[in-house]
């Protein structure tokens, strides 16, 4: 795989845990179906889609048959991740052992359903954005245990990534600066005091006041938390390339534009991933 973000050993510890949730001590009805069979009878299947969108996952959806069944059931795609698909196309052919292809079908259409949707959610943004020259980017709003998936579908749908963890890059929130205070320059100065030369420094600001504050503190990145889009073309100017623009909050497919006309750099969203419907994928028998 060796892919962006989705390194084999990660991926398949997943995996391997995502399988032992699911399968339990047996798959019951596969198990049952399957008694009267030979060990290797075959079946053949192709992932359909019922929706237009955007694919993404198939490295991870053929490690889930490669961690359960070995050798003994192969996997062939048509697309690859970033490609845009179709309603009713196929994507791919699944061929082999019948009692692997069955039990391992919901646990690898889980992982590229939602894999798919956050691709295909973030390419309408994206699209929309980079006219004006902004990126978006996703947020720490992600689901538990499942980021470096997220991450990577963000990526896949054209988007770029904001902090990957808490030891990424410092983010100076209302919370922090009020602990201190309510000065945005001791904040930055204490934090500077303990991190690396290699980590950023972001601030989150509501005022222009609290822009002007971290433009004095030399903060790398000035996030614009939940300001209309008029008043962060005055912040934009006010900041003139001194630091990193990023704006956030209240971002939809309804407002992306306007906040992209606006000149800043970097518009970051919860709702590329949280927002996100997993894509209608399906293994479908066709005679």
């Amino acid at each position: 795989m060796a892919k962006f973000l989705l390194n084999d050993f990660m991926i398949e510890e997943h995996i391997k845990a995502a399988l032992a949730e699911d399968i339990g001590y047996g798959d019951i009805t596969t198990d049952s179906v399957c008694a009267s069979l030979s060990d290797d009878a075959k079946f053949c299947v192709y992932l359909t889609t019922r929706t237009d969108g955007v694919f993404c996952g198939a490295d991870v959806f053929r490690m889930v048959f490669e961690v359960l069944a070995k050798d003994k059931v192969e996997v062939e795609f048509y697309f690859n991740d970033g490609d845009e698909i179709k309603k009713g196309d196929k994507i791919a052919r699944i061929s082999g052992c019948a009692r692997y292809i069955l039990t391992g079908e919901r646990l690898a259409l889980n992982y590229t359903q939602r894999m798919s949707g956050i691709a295909t959610m973030t390419r309408k943004y994206q699209n929309i954005a980079k006219k004006y020259g902004a990126r978006v980017v996703d947020t720490r709003k992600n689901t538990p245990n499942f980021r470096i998936f997220e991450k990577y579908a963000v990526k896949v749908g054209g988007g770029y990534l904001h902090r990957f963890n808490l030891c990424d890059c410092v983010m100076l929130k209302d919370n922090h600066i009020a602990l201190l205070g309510g000065s945005i320059e001791t904040a930055v100065k204490k934090v500077r005091e303990n991190i690396s030369h290699a980590h950023k420094i972001e601030v989150e600001c509501d005022t222009m006041e609290q822009v002007k504050a971290a433009i004095s503190a030399g903060t790398d990145i000035i996030m614009l938390d939940n300001m209309p889009p008029e008043k962060m073309v005055e912040c934009v100017k006010l900041i003139d390339k001194k630091a990193i623009v990023e704006a956030s909050g209240g971002v939809n497919l309804e407002s992306v534009e306007a906040i992209a006309k606006t000149g800043v750099d970097i518009i970051s969203t919860s709702a590329i991933v949280a927002k996100a419907n997993t894509l209608d994928l399906a293994f479908d028998y066709i005679k």
